[in-house]
């Protein structure tokens, strides 16, 4: 069961009549809120509210702090050199003439140690810290999906609530026609059919009525499942009071940091790649034990591999390829992401002077058209048919209202998700996690 703060409802005739004048202007935006106790059925959520607390229960909060954890454990793992080696070598362990099965065996015991050189350790370190920023960046951004969608569904659970409004209000409109209707029938001012059509209206407006009732209800459900459910009221004035975005909205989006972070790690790989082409030497020393006797002697060793530049030219060559990709990838997403924001802003500019204008120009219209055929009626004058029509054009320049309203804050939801408006509630929700 779910409330709202829009009355009854007459109320519903006033909000979607009245003059947007008459309400407080739109807050503005708000520093993320502390944590709230749970939600009693008077309250009204708000859309900041109803974003924190998805914040903090994102599903994907868990699966991101693991891939945090692996990339920094990778970090630690690169930090580290070569394992050193502990060698035996035993010679002349059998042969002919003299050198009979365990006769004259010399044992050499030897410890080795790779030297790497070319700035390996330090480039297998920066790829790793590379990928710990990556792994981070991406949590962002896939959090920041996730607000997206609540505010979606948020926007969904406002926009169906003022369809409800629309419908109680025809509902309302039908019942006091049909009333009248009955009256003129009962003064044989009308013919029965007229009672009949009107009866028939009226129940027609009521099954609307009770749709945009389930419909309100499951996208209430539908939308509390983004912070972990549970009841809660709206208030429609922030759905109603809109106002054109700005031109530029200030950004910080990760998704470009993101891009960017893959680009330096694109970029540490090629260090790592061109390192990795200079010859490790390998260095040894131990101790050797001649068979005859008892004699020791200290044995030194060193072996290069050859050809490692030659061979391990592929892997630089695609990882240059990688890096430029990646520059490429990210110039071009800055082109489409800002030219995305031009034509969100405008579309919601414009989405914003229609919805103003239909309620302030059309609906006053609609409403006095209603009134006048309405007394009209009364009078004899106008048919059924006459005050049918007024009110179904009044209910249609409503909807027409809410659908305008309903596109408007779902752009609104994917502006607000590319300009990277909600960022600092997952970073809140980040830090209040243990």
């Amino acid at each position: 069961m779910f409330a709202s703060k829009c009355g009854p409802p007459l109320a519903g005739l006033l909000i979607l009549g009245a003059g947007a004048a008459a309400w407080p202007a739109l807050a503005q935006p708000v520093p993320p809120p502390a944590p709230a106790p749970p939600l009693t059925l008077a309250e009204a959520l708000t859309l900041p509210e109803a974003l924190a607390r998805a914040a903090r229960v994102d599903p994907g909060l868990d699966g991101a702090s693991a891939r945090q954890a692996a990339a920094e454990a990778a970090v630690r793992q690169a930090d580290l050199r070569p394992n050193p080696t502990l060698g035996l070598e035993v010679e002349n362990l059998a042969g002919t003439g003299g050198y009979a099965i365990l006769d004259r065996p010399e044992t050499t015991l030897s410890y080795g140690r790779t030297l790497e050189r070319g700035g390996k350790r330090e480039a297998r370190v920066g790829e790793a810290r590379a990928g710990v920023a990556v792994a981070r960046l991406r949590a962002e951004v896939q959090r920041l999906d996730y607000l997206r969608d609540a505010q979606a569904a948020y926007a969904e659970a406002l926009a169906a609530e003022a369809e409800l409004l629309v419908a109680e209000a025809r509902l309302i409109a039908a019942q006091q026609a049909q009333a009248d209707v009955v009256r003129r029938v009962k003064s044989a001012r009308d013919p029965l059919f007229a009672g009949s059509r009107a009866e028939a209206l009226t129940a027609q407006a009521e099954i609307a009525r009770d749709r945009a009732r389930e419909a309100a209800r499951t996208a209430r459900t539908l939308a509390a499942g983004y912070w972990g459910g549970g009841d809660f009221a709206v208030s429609l004035d922030a759905f109603f009071n809109v106002a054109p975005p700005a031109d530029l909205p200030p950004a910080s989006p990760p998704d470009l940091a993101l891009m960017e972070a893959e680009r330096d790690a694109a970029a540490a790989s090629v260090r790592l790649a061109r390192a990795q082409g200079v010859a490790d030497p390998t260095v040894s020393g131990g101790l050797r034990h001649f068979g005859a006797g008892s004699d020791l002697a200290l044995v030194a060793g060193v072996s290069i591999p050859l050809g490692v530049g030659r061979a391990n030219r592929a892997n630089v060559a695609r990882a240059e390829a990688q890096r430029s990709a990646a520059e490429a990838d990210l110039a071009a997403t800055r082109i489409a992401r800002d030219r995305e924001i031009m034509r969100l802003t405008a579309r919601l500019r414009a989405l914003a002077t229609e919805s103003e204008r239909v309620r302030a120009e059309v609906i006053p219209h609609a409403i006095r058209a209603v009134e006048q055929v309405t007394d009209g009626f009364s009078r004899g004058g106008f048919s059924f048919a006459d005050v049918a029509q007024a009110q179904a054009a009044l209910a249609d320049a409503r909807s027409r209202r809410v659908d305008v309203l309903r596109e408007f804050h779902q752009g609104q939801a994917a502006l607000d998700r590319l300009t990277g408006k909600h960022r600092s509630l997952i970073l809140t929700s980040s830090e209040e996690r243990p």
